[in-house]
């Protein structure tokens, strides 16, 4: 159901005027990693979002600044050296003016998108300082002053340069996760010829997977990847879905199963049958939820993008100030340096940089381990739930009837009992005959039966063997005139006491023996109460299954709270119900009917094999069924709350402390900074932020 929910996103997308032009596969899916939006919360004003222009912008304007530097009067006088000639004096201005117009080109043009959408920020900051510097030196040069910048001017970009290119490798390194995505497509696959025989080896032709067409049949060899989403045509083999899901262990397919694009065949060839391709597969599904969540603002991002609007004006007036202030003083040189340097070092670049790295690697990985985020605020909110409310059927447990316990009268073997059983069941298609016959198989072969009958309302009967075999519920016993045997009592009213529905097995018109089935618990249930209650929160079953049922399960993994008996419709009731006792709650579930209640949860959590109406719901979609996946939900929202605290902190202290050393605060204690140093320090302060920021990949949040 998760496949068809993504895959019905990407029509939706084009109806909405929202299409990320993530799924368009053209061998890898035709993302380059960074796409046309901003992809981390707002941070990309400025131009250039490819690591590669900064890269090839600095090594060029950095052999441009070593001349600049070498002609510099300043630095002549510092190393004691003099050259002389009459164009001597004009490298430095040329060289600076071309550093300056096409090194400084993007903090620029970023200023001016500032200007133009009224949202001074760190691009604007830059270009002030660059401006003034460049004017200053160039009128210097020109004969109307003594302030001549150009090797700090030359200096100062080519290191900001520097900053910018391994700021957008951090950033491209978050994003990467969609591009990473799309390298689990192979660039070809090998297609059944439509002459070619479907149950043969031969008839199979290598083609791009751009031009796989819903119908057509491909062959999946071991170790290979499945090209697009279909079900598997012709044989069976165990598929490693561990990019999808994250869930560790290969999943057994066999023949009408459906098969993943991105997934690998880990032992058997398999021929697949194609239902979806480009965008329509699960796996652009994925990119566009990943995409969406890296691009959707948050509470933590409108703070920080106030902070950094905030400290724009804090630097722009500290530059003022500091001007002013070494003007008083009888030094305007020292005050155009001081202010340069101010305009620089206040740059809100780690501000800026604080929150939206943090939220794109988060998303990023939370996909490589099964973990969809579809609202970054859930995930923000997830940290601080109280109570986790879980839906029983499907999510808790398989949402299947399993055979769990049987016992035959004197004079009967539990095993044969069970065969026979199976084998007048065989026929059918109930699911409580495919359980009986699923739990007679892992005993042994099954006997012959004929003369089957399906009896409405009191089971089926068949002839096994010779012998008259019926099995059905209560309904049968009486229709036959039976009574339930002494012998058997105190073990069927433990079997009903636990919630399991008890079935008989009749034998040419006697009571052979009985057997129980319930809906069988995930054996991955109880650990993740476990940990939940680890982490401090309360576990809460809802579930429409009788009072009895609820309470065995409850008992069974420890849960602290249970609501047994509750309509569909009333599901949400429940979920308010708690929020009314001051609990912040998660909504857990799989079903139509889980929707409402997975709306009106502080956080909705969709498993992935549930329903399109449950996932479309819910603010994150777990891509397996283990609900451990709960775990790394929380797991994940605490550690991106520690991360973006700890780099508001540091970027936050950094500028308090930074802007009045930059001012010239401590210059009687001999402190000062250079502008190219400053520019070292706000570059070093957006490093750490970012590298603080990859710490995140650390966390292990598969099961």
């Amino acid at each position: 159901m998760l496949v068809n929910r993504l895959a019905s996103d990407h029509r939706e997308s084009h109806q909405t005027g929202h299409d990320h032009n993530h799924g368009g596969h053209d061998g890898h899916g035709g993302h380059d990693g960074h796409g046309g939006h901003d992809g981390h919360g707002g941070h990309d004003k400025h131009a250039g979002h490819d690591p590669e222009v900064f890269r090839r912008l600095f090594w060029w304007n950095l052999l441009l600044a070593v001349p600049v530097l070498v002609f510099s009067a300043q630095i002549q006088e510092w190393f004691g050296y003099t050259i002389d000639g009459a164009l001597a004096a004009w490298v430095a201005p040329v060289l600076g003016t071309v550093i300056y117009l096409w090194g400084g080109q993007p903090f620029l043009k970023g200023a001016a998108a500032e200007v133009r959408n009224r949202q001074p920020a760190m691009m604007l900051l830059i270009a002030l300082a660059i401006t003034v510097a460049y004017l200053s030196s160039l009128a210097s040069s020109l004969g109307w002053g003594e302030l001549d910048f150009w090797w700090e001017l030359a200096a100062l970009i080519a290191v900001m340069l520097l900053g910018h290119w391994q700021e957008m490798k951090a950033i491209g390194q978050a994003q990467g996760a969609l591009a990473a995505l799309a390298e689990l497509l192979p660039d070809t696959a090998e297609r059944v010829s439509e002459d070619g025989d479907v149950g043969r080896d031969g008839g199979v032709e290598e083609v791009p997977i751009a031009s796989l067409s819903v119908g057509d049949i491909v062959l999946v060899r071991p170790g290979a990847r499945v090209p697009a989403d279909g079900t598997i045509a012709e044989g069976r083999a165990s598929f490693d879905e561990s990019m999808i899901t994250g869930e560790s262990r290969p999943t057994r397919r066999a023949e009408g199963d459906r098969v993943v694009a991105g997934t690998v065949s880990t032992d058997s060839s398999v021929r697949v049958r194609i239902d979806a391709v480009g965008d329509d597969t699960a796996l652009a599904g994925i990119q566009r939820l990943v995409a969406d969540a890296q691009s959707s603002n948050s509470r933590a991002q409108a703070l920080a993008d106030r902070a950094a609007a905030a400290l724009f004006y804090l630097a722009s007036g500290a530059a003022v100030v500091t001007l002013i202030g070494w003007l008083v003083v009888g030094d305007g040189a020292q005050g155009v340096i001081r202010a340069v340097t101010v305009l620089v070092i206040a740059c809100p670049h780690a501000l800026g940089l604080a929150i939206p790295l943090v939220i794109s690697i988060s998303t990023a990985t939370a996909a490589q381990n099964g973990i969809l985020v579809k609202d970054r605020l859930a995930l923000e909110r997830m940290r601080t739930v109280d109570a986790v409310l879980f839906d029983k059927t499907g999510t808790l447990t398989l949402g299947n009837h399993a055979v769990v316990d049987h016992a035959a009268v004197d004079g009967w073997n539990d095993d044969e009992l069970l065969a026979l059983a199976a084998a007048a069941e065989g026929e059918s298609e109930h699911p409580v005959a495919r359980a009986i016959v699923a739990a007679a198989d892992a005993s042994g072969s099954l006997p012959a039966a004929t003369d089957f009958e399906a009896l409405t309302g009191r089971g089926v009967r068949a002839v096994v063997d010779g012998r008259t075999v019926n099995v059905g519920g209560p309904s049968l016993l009486a229709d036959l005139d039976l009574h339930e045997p002494d012998s058997l009592s105190d073990t069927t009213a433990q079997w009903r006491d636990r919630g399991g529905s008890v079935l008989w097995v009749v034998v040419d018109g006697k009571v052979a023996g009985a057997m129980t089935l319930a809906d069988e618990l995930r054996p991955e249930s109880r650990p993740a109460v476990d940990a939940l209650h680890e982490r401090g929160a309360d576990v809460v079953l809802i579930t429409g299954d009788a009072r009895q049922v609820a309470d065995a399960v409850a008992a069974e993994l420890d849960i602290d709270e249970v609501f047994a008996e509750v309509l569909p419709e009333d599901k949400d009731a429940k979920v308010a119900e708690l929020q009314q006792r001051g609990l912040r709650v998660a909504m857990v579930g799989d079903g139509v009917n889980d929707a409402p209640a997975l709306a009106r949860a502080d956080v909705g959590i969709a498993i992935g094999a549930g329903t399109d109406v449950a996932i479309e719901s819910a603010g994150v979609v777990l891509a397996s069924s283990d609900p451990r996946g709960v775990i790394g939900v929380i797991d994940l929202s605490r550690a991106t709350y520690r991360k973006m605290v700890q780099n508001l902190l540091w970027a936050t202290c950094y500028n308090l402390l930074a802007i009045p050393i930059a001012a010239g605060a401590f210059a009687f204690a001999g402190l000062t900074l250079p502008p190219a140093i400053a520019a070292v320090a706000m570059s070093l302060s957006t490093m750490i932020v970012a590298a603080n920021a990859q710490l995140l990949r650390r966390i292990d949040l598969r099961p």
